[in-house]
């Protein structure tokens, strides 16, 4: 019972002091801003203004605003999406059997893929409104956040130690409880590294998702993405250096505002027995915590979701439910629905081939296909070589990672077309190889999917181990080798793999590369599905479409998948 004394210190621990203030100005401010997002989206396409697009720096900051606005609506999808898709994969065999597949044509698929049907669907449900326009970019941006996240799920779902698996089972907790009070803490470090490399994978994106063309509809949405496609249209490397420095200023904000102090509460998760390396609390999180009003509330949020997480949902861990059927006959009943699938799929591509373009032109697709999994190979190498120790290093000295997480952030948000003319400049000058070096434009966005998975790989190792290797003086390759790139494994392939995917993906954008008059082609299934496009030719786009599918596929198949499979049956903690 709560006696007169002890209400009167709650009253006071509750009474609001300078820091809530401070807090309540900036979610005041935050809240002011989304407001006036909302008011522009319902406004008519065919407003004065809707579409037009300045380069005067002075719109920058509203352009900054609705460009952050949106790609914070897709990471909310995208965090819904992981918590549906990748658990259902994670959770059931024979559903996983499909998703994953799925998962990796999805994240193989060009984002322009998406952008034929999108457009018109949501276009279509808003009629005349800039709503219409603003879903559809969202759900472009969504493309390019979702996947990697989802690996990320995925991969920290199928990799839960037995002990604690075990240790589920003995306190009897249903299924409901088991997954959030163990398999979601377990996962949330890997997921919040991830979060944040989806926020910079959108930025990657935005210049194509703020420009929009339905037919002989050209809509342009006011954001940082319209912004530098203005300026490259237009050759302006005023605007374009302008357009950085406003990238530079927001990815400084949220990551000062919202992602240091996830990353600092997402430490608490690590499984260890033993206290590792921390860094001091980030300036957001030590404002928050020195709060009252808004601590209290933060109480009463905690409470609320722990009782949520307390529920007793579904059968007790480790309980098998008795099946309908023998499970021979379901793995059978399965198999067989899934080769029916895949056949009759592989019966209308290859019936569409044969009545749409020549086998000889089939043959070229994919002769291009190798050329460019040569490239994703040599690229994704090289950036495990360069990034693997660096990440390594920053995921074991908390405070470093702190410090290059902005660096890591703004690098990765770089859009490949901003080095366009760098690029096209360098290689007519010196008269070099476009099929060489164009080739780095293909890893500038993807090869921190591999840097920010070990980093969160290493953040997580247990801290009882490295201590342990230290006794026993474990040191050099022998350490590499036998401590930290096994512990590191599973989070390196969900990182290759994300990598690699959207390697294939930006050889779109990397294989032709344009500035001014001035264009460079290289030979691979990017600038063949580039230049079909262009060229209006629906049969070739969906042929370079299918063939890199299935390139990213088998891919998938013959290396990373089964490298998957025995970093989740023998390189875990357990």
């Amino acid at each position: 019972m709560w006696t007169p004394r002890a209400s009167a210190n709650a009253a006071v621990r509750t009474t609001p002091n300078v820091f809530d203030l401070m807090a309540i100005l900036i979610m005041l401010g935050a809240a002011i801003t989304i407001a006036g997002v909302a008011r522009h989206t319902l406004a008519p396409l065919s407003a004065p203004g809707a579409a037009e697009i300045h380069l005067d720096p002075a719109f920058l900051p509203g352009y900054a605003v609705r460009t952050t606005a949106r790609m914070f609506a897709a990471l909310g999808l995208s965090l819904l999406f992981t918590f549906t898709y990748a658990v259902l994969a994670a959770k059931s065999r024979r559903a996983g059997l499909i998703l994953v597949p799925v998962l990796d044509i999805l994240q193989s698929i060009p984002i322009f893929g998406f952008l034929t049907f999108t457009v018109v669907f949501f276009m279509g449900l808003f009629p005349g409104r800039v709503l219409g326009a603003e879903l559809a970019a969202i759900f472009t941006i969504f493309t390019s956040q979702a996947w990697n996240m989802a690996f990320s799920m995925y991969q920290s779902l199928t990799t839960v130690p037995r002990e604690l698996d075990e240790a589920s089972r003995c306190f009897g907790l249903s299924a409901w409880q088991k997954f959030w009070r163990l398999e979601v803490p377990f996962a949330i470090p890997g997921l919040v590294w991830n979060t944040m490399m989806s926020m910079s994978g959108g930025w990657f994106m935005v210049v194509a998702s703020e420009a929009i063309s339905v037919g002989d509809v050209h809509v342009v949405l006011p954001g940082i993405g319209s912004y530098v496609g203005a300026a490259i249209a237009a050759q302006d490397i005023h605007a374009v250096f302008y357009a950085i420095v406003a990238m530079l200023v927001v990815i400084i904000a949220y990551d000062q505002l919202i992602f240091r102090p996830v990353v600092a509460w997402s430490a608490r998760f690590r499984y260890e027995m033993t206290q590792g390396a921390v860094a001091q609390d980030p300036w957001m999180l030590t404002l928050l915590r020195r709060t009252r009003l808004l601590a209290a509330g933060g109480r009463i949020f905690g409470s609320m979701v722990s009782a949520f997480a307390g529920l007793r949902i579904g059968p007790r861990a480790g309980f098998d439910r008795k099946p309908l059927l023998p499970p021979q006959a379901m793995n059978v009943i399965w198999a067989a629905s899934l080769v029916t699938l895949v056949g009759f799929a592989a019966w209308q591509i290859a019936m569409y081939v044969h009545h749409s373009v020549s086998w000889h032109e089939v043959g070229r697709a994919v002769l291009y296909g190798f050329y460019t999994m040569l490239r994703v190979i040599a690229m994704i190498a090289l950036a495990t070589l360069i990034w693997v120790p660096v990440g390594v290093w920053l995921g074991l000295r908390p405070a470093w990672a702190r410090r290059a997480q902005p660096v890591a952030q703004f690098l990765a948000a770089f859009p490949a077309n901003l080095f366009f003319p760098l690029f096209v400049v360098v290689i007519v000058a010196f008269h070099l190889n476009p099929d060489i070096w164009l080739t780095p434009l293909m890893v500038l966005g993807t090869q921190w999917y591999i840097l920010f998975n070990v980093v969160a790989g290493a953040a997580a190792f247990p801290g009882e181990l490295l201590e342990a290797s230290r006794n026993f003086n474990v040191r050099g390759w022998l350490w590499w080798r036998s401590v930290i790139l096994p512990g590191i494994a599973p989070y390196y392939i969900t990182g290759a793999i994300t990598a690699s995917g959207g390697a294939w993906n930006a050889s779109l954008l990397a294989e032709v590369a344009s500035w001014g008059h001035t264009t460079l082609h290289a030979h691979g299934i990017g600038a063949y599905i580039t230049d079909a496009t262009t060229a209006g030719e629906t049969a070739r786009v969906a042929l370079g479409m299918v063939v890199m599918t299935l390139f990213v596929l088998s891919f998938n198949r013959i290396v990373w998948r089964p490298m998957y499979a025995y970093a989740a049956r023998r390189l875990t903690f357990a």
